[in-house]
């Protein structure tokens, strides 16, 4: 296991005061060095999913993810307990000694991204991102690899199941409501992302302390590869959005959920949806941590634009391809 070891952050030894050089970002990428809102700050839309005027919350799902790509919803009917529990049972796994955690560390010739470990994308890059991560699925359950959930602590399989079941209603109303902002049937971009064998990838982000906040990130920006993302947080602020030429960082709401519009509704959509570009910045005195459930397309199944949204007077903007091929691009950083 010491190839994964080397790979986690939560394994370094280091001088309080400073960071290992591979973390440093370039300039144009430290946080105390780029441009940030002058005057008021806008917020990312929220957005309340118990709202009964359903053509409200549908237009105003529809304006923030073609002006935002991102949003959050309150009122989403996931029990506050409930993710209280999800937060608690992450939290301790990530509090476990290293070799405990390594127990399920991805391996090291592993095709998929599920396991503990740091590395993600494969690049010739010596830099790092400050985050330690654990990803496994957790829906459909022909999906499940359950030898990447932690039996430690005990409780952690029981919660998760419970928090997929209700992930699952929460994923089907926000796929329903983007598809009626479209002007499309309820259930256009469900079917057209993997319908009921859409894969839900659980990633933990665990961001440790960092002496050198302003040096480096926990996650670069990026967009997201998945058709939707519902993200849990903690309270320690972090998340950033890049909007108008400027970072803007999300307000945390408690209990509320953030939604990130990923690369496959951007492409379902033919670019009316807009995936969101953002980063993660880290904390000097606190762990920052993070629950984002990637909502993908099954490996094989073909991803293009809808037939619907698309005609002589708006052709298609992006290509169809198999999931695993872009995701393959994507990790791989190569032109789509």
């Amino acid at each position: 296991m010491e190839f994964e070891r080397v790979q986690t952050v939560a394994s370094l030894s280091f001088d309080r005061e400073t960071i290992p050089e591979e973390f440093i970002r370039p300039e144009k990428e430290q946080p105390a060095r780029t441009a940030s809102h002058h005057g008021p700050v806008p917020e990312i839309p929220a957005v309340d999913l118990g709202d009964p005027d359903r053509e409200n919350v549908v237009r105003l799902i529809a304006e923030a993810s073609k002006e935002w790509g991102i949003f959050q919803v309150v009122n989403h009917g996931i029990p506050c307990e409930l993710i209280s529990k999800l937060q608690d049972v992450g939290k301790r796994f990530f509090e476990l000694s290293q070799e405990e955690k390594e127990l399920i560390a991805k391996p090291p010739d592993s095709k998929s991204i599920e396991g503990y470990g740091s590395k993600l994308q494969n690049n010739n890059q010596a830099r790092k991102s400050w985050v330690d991560h654990l990803f496994h699925k957790i829906w459909p359950p022909p999906s499940i690899n359950y030898k990447f959930w932690p039996t430690n602590p005990p409780s952690y399989r029981e919660v998760n199941e419970e928090y997929a079941k209700y992930l699952r209603e929460v994923a089907d109303k926000l796929l329903t409501t983007l598809s009626l902002g479209l002007g499309l049937d309820g259930n256009a971009l469900k079917e057209g992302a993997g319908g009921e064998e859409i894969e839900f990838m659980l990633k933990i982000n665990y961001y440790p302390p960092c002496p050198r906040p302003d040096l480096t990130l926990g996650v670069v920006a990026h967009t997201d590869l998945s058709a939707l993302t519902i993200l849990v947080p903690n309270e320690v602020p972090g998340l950033q959005i890049f909007k108008d030429e400027k970072w803007v960082e999300a307000k945390y709401i408690p209990n509320a959920l953030i939604i990130h519009i990923g690369d496959q509704i951007e492409i379902l959509s033919n670019g009316k949806y807009k995936a969101v570009l953002h980063r993660t910045t880290v904390a000097k005195d606190k762990a920052r941590m993070s629950w984002p459930v990637f909502l993908e397309s099954p490996g094989e199944f073909v991803v293009g634009p809808l037939p619907q949204l698309v005609n002589k007077d708006n052709p298609p903007k992006y290509k169809t391809k198999k999931f695993k091929d872009y995701m393959f691009c994507k990790l791989n950083q190569l032109p789509q």
